[in-house]
């Protein structure tokens, strides 16, 4: 085992991507919260599907994020994935808080929907690439720990607002953690298996050494090097004997 590694650093590292989660559960549940005020706002009190429909539209966005999150991630690299989603996290949640109508609502809701999908990917993606071997799942766990604290704040910001029936901030308030994502990750690296996988060997060998030291660093990259050479195969693998039961229960 390496204890070389810099702790410090790949805290940092892994406490800014999982910034990606807490939005997950922050964007998830504020709906919840401001459900009674802005189904009065849009007189949605005697209209069932409609109060449903703005309740569960965002699920429409999650399926593509997540369904989009590996392909573009490979081609544009996870931190550049990352602040596009944040940034599609303010947007969005600036345009919640500005609808005018119950129709300019929903596609909001839905386009934060599609931030939600690639946070759920992207966040725990980047840390285990990042993470050391050995601390790769306590690492990853953060990413769970920071959704969970993301649903928590949402529950506590939105009743706070209640008071004063202002539903529309219980969306902006997103604001302030997609700010701390967004200049977190201008001090975190790209992640070193990118990096070498679209032959960026020295920048990836710079951020293994950063992490781990310059010896572990060479070892590390000759292994992710060897690892990406032997990649292969397509989606009917996931449906081979001893995968498919896996893949079913996940």
């Amino acid at each position: 085992m390496n204890n070389s590694y810099n702790l410090k650093y790949v805290w940092t590292i892994s406490l800014v991507a999982a910034m990606g989660g807490l939005l997950f559960g922050y964007d998830w549940v504020v709906i919840g919260g401001a459900k009674p005020f802005f189904e009065r706002y849009f007189q949605l009190t005697t209209n069932e599907f409609a109060s449903g429909w703005a309740n569960s539209c965002a699920l429409i966005g999650c399926f593509f994020g997540a369904l989009i999150a590996g392909a573009l991630s490979d081609r544009f690299g996870r931190k550049i994935l990352l602040i596009l989603c944040a940034l599609l996290f303010a947007v969005t949640s600036i345009g919640n808080a500005l609808a005018p109508t119950f129709t300019v609502f929903v596609c909001w809701r839905i386009s934060g929907g599609v931030a939600i999908g690639l946070a759920s990917s992207l966040s725990p993606m980047y840390i285990a690439e990042v993470a050391p071997a050995h601390l790769r799942g306590r690492l990853v766990v953060v990413n769970q720990l920071a959704i969970v604290i993301g649903l928590s704040l949402s529950v506590l910001v939105t009743y706070w607002l209640s008071f004063g029936g202002h539903w529309r901030w219980m969306f902006a308030t997103q604001g302030v953690p997609v700010l701390c994502l967004i200049v977190g990750l201008a001090f975190v690296p790209e992640s070193p298996r990118w990096l070498a996988a679209v032959g960026r060997h020295e920048r990836a060998l710079w951020v293994l050494a950063k992490i781990n030291g310059r010896a572990q660093a060479e070892k590390e990259l000759k292994e992710i090097q060897k690892e990406l050479g032997e990649e292969s195969g397509g989606f009917g693998e996931l449906l081979r004997p001893g995968v498919r039961l896996a893949v079913i229960l996940g």
